[in-house]
């Protein structure tokens, strides 16, 4: 579950109905029958819903398969009308939507219209971007748009080592796509979205944990996060793997292999209160699933709550209580299973 200060808790909660909160127990408690009875249980529908705007990418991180243009799947754009759509059937349960999977979202056209779209139907919303399409009018129409959430992702505090994840990136770009935001956020009297700097520790940026905390404060946004970095090729090591063992994913064994630091028990709340819808509409368990191997639905064909409670994700949430190990996107996850995670 995301994170939340005092204000962003309580414009969270703002969002709560009868209705979703009835949703939200129904989910809970199939969750814990289904590890206390050992066998697959869902009820209600997903209150957390990943959607997809893009594939495409103006960055080539080295560990994203939008960045490194290695993806096995088609690429494209999110269509605001099946969007709405999917969004009609859903929202009356959902109460939180990210606008993320693959891709930097301001590529699409129509985002921020299909941001209004939900924002409208009392969802709350976020979305995680590079910075780089902040300009002053794109920040003013963000904030119009009602997005709850923005994520900055900004992995150094200065352009040498900010390049060396972010390769094409300008660090520049990102430090004034927040301030456009911050300046727009006071000019328009708004309390959202809630703006936090993400930092994804690797290891030529372990140093400037201190000096992005600075440049946050001096820039005004209102707070920042550090993510620990998903590395495919780590059990031999690698040049990303921070020395600062509390961010990092994986620890080295004695004989100077490196293993995934998750226990990785046979259970995922994520698997029952979330999902990830790709941008032509293909339903997959969660975001490490990123070329959409575990195919579990086609909204283009079926409907969702069809495809919810359908025998194929049935027996996907079978797999995952008996032999978590055994699923290749579950095996370098860093998700817990508890329902709050620190």
């Amino acid at each position: 579950m995301p994170h939340f200060n005092y204000q962003d808790s309580i414009n969270f909660l703002r969002k709560l109905t009868l209705r979703r909160s009835i949703n939200g127990l129904k989910v809970l408690s199939s969750f814990y029958l289904t590890k206390w009875l050992k066998k697959p249980i869902q009820w209600g529908l997903p209150f957390s819903i990943s959607f997809e705007p893009t594939t495409s990418c103006n960055l080539r991180c080295p560990e994203c398969p939008s960045g490194l243009r290695a993806f096995t799947r088609p690429i494209g754009m999110l269509e605001k009308n099946f969007f709405a759509k999917t969004i009609e059937e859903l929202h009356q349960d959902m109460m939180y939507l990210i606008f993320y999977f693959q891709g930097e979202p301001y590529l699409n056209p129509d985002f921020l219209e299909m941001v209004k779209f939900a924002a409208d139907k009392n969802i709350y919303t976020a979305t995680s971007t590079n910075a780089h399409y902040l300009n002053d009018e794109n920040a003013k129409r963000t904030i119009e748009s009602g997005l709850d959430r923005l994520i900055i992702s900004i992995d150094g505090t200065t352009q040498d080592v900010y390049e060396q994840y972010r390769i094409g990136g300008k660090l520049e770009k990102v430090l004034e796509g927040a301030r456009n935001i911050v300046k727009w956020k006071k000019e328009l009297k708004s309390t959202t979205p809630f703006v936090f700097f993400q930092f994804l520790v690797v290891k030529p940026n372990e140093h400037q944990i201190e000096d992005i905390q600075k440049l946050a404060r001096e820039i005004g946004v209102d707070e920042v996060r550090f993510k620990t970095a998903q590395i495919y090729d780590y059990k031999n090591g690698n040049e990303l793997i921070p020395t600062i063992e509390k961010f990092s994913r994986y620890k080295k064994q004695g004989d100077g292999t490196y293993t995934i630091k998750n226990s990785l028990e046979n259970s995922c709340w994520k698997l029952w209160h979330a999902c990830v819808i790709s941008w032509d509409g293909l339903v997959v368990p969660c975001c490490f699933d990123k070329d959409a191997t575990h195919r579990l639905g086609d909204l283009k064909k079926d409907s969702f709550k069809e495809i919810w409670h359908s025998e194929v994700y049935t027996d996907f949430r079978k797999k995952l209580i008996t032999g978590r190990k055994n699923i290749a996107i579950c095996a370098n996850c860093s998700e817990g299973t508890k329902v709050w995670e620190e």
